[in-house]
């Protein structure tokens, strides 16, 4: 029987803006002016290293990074270290815009909750479900939650970068579960990689994948956790 959930951030609960949407704000904020082709050609560079947080995965990945990418949610100076580092590979001018895209993803702005969000958390709560939030992330997504009006319907953070142990380590599993005050066959784990999510299932936690899509396209993709629980 299920009596705790674990969620995921990125791609389960939330969802960072798009590629466009992160270059178009920076540049207003920085009052730095580009041709739309420039505009254009910037986005697809981003893209293809990778250097939004939350949004797609490095195409490729420099020699030079690789061991900053593998370690980058341990700590918060190795996740700004390796997403820079990846804006900077990308050919971005200059160290200010670099550094105003990396702040830029870390404010409420930036993310918008999938449509079910709220309601799922809400019905959690209504049936006396704990819920934890464990997240492979370089920073404090405490405040997101607070401005989007969820944090009250989350009973624990569990977060990579204040551990010092990302997923798909049974640790941080484990630190969630204790968080919560249950044991781990007990709690159900909700996310969208199957490679670091389903670290969950090592120590004996069920496990539930959604699909890491837009918020437009992803309408009701955590209904089925709610018919789990029966």
């Amino acid at each position: 029987m299920i009596k705790g959930m674990m969620f995921d951030f990125s791609g389960t609960l939330m969802r960072i803006e798009s590629t466009e949407e992160w270059l178009r704000a920076v540049l207003a904020q920085t009052a730095v002016s580009v041709e739309e082709e420039e505009f254009a050609d910037w986005v697809r560079r981003l893209t293809e290293y990778g250097a939004l947080p939350g949004g797609s995965n490095p195409l490729h990945i420099p020699p030079h990074i690789e061991g900053l990418w593998r370690e980058r949610d341990i700590s918060a100076d190795l996740h700004r270290a390796a997403y820079t580092a990846l804006a900077a590979e990308a050919g971005l001018p200059g160290t200010e815009l670099v550094e105003a895209l990396y702040e830029r993803h870390r404010t409420p702005a930036a993310w918008r909750p999938y449509a079910d969000t709220e309601t799922t958390l809400r019905e959690l709560r209504r049936r006396g479900i704990p819920v934890a939030v464990v997240s492979n992330i370089g920073w404090d997504l405490r405040p997101v939650f607070r401005a989007h009006g969820l944090d009250t319907l989350v009973d624990a953070y569990v977060l990579s970068f204040e551990l010092g142990v990302q997923k798909p380590d049974p640790r941080i599993f484990r630190a969630a579960c204790d968080a919560l005050g249950l044991a781990p066959s007990d709690v159900l784990m909700v996310g969208d990689d199957p490679a670091a999510d389903g670290g969950a299932g090592a120590l004996g936690c069920p496990v539930h994948f959604v699909e890491h899509l837009p918020v437009d396209r992803r309408p009701a993709g955590l209904a089925p956790v709610l018919d789990l629980l029966g």
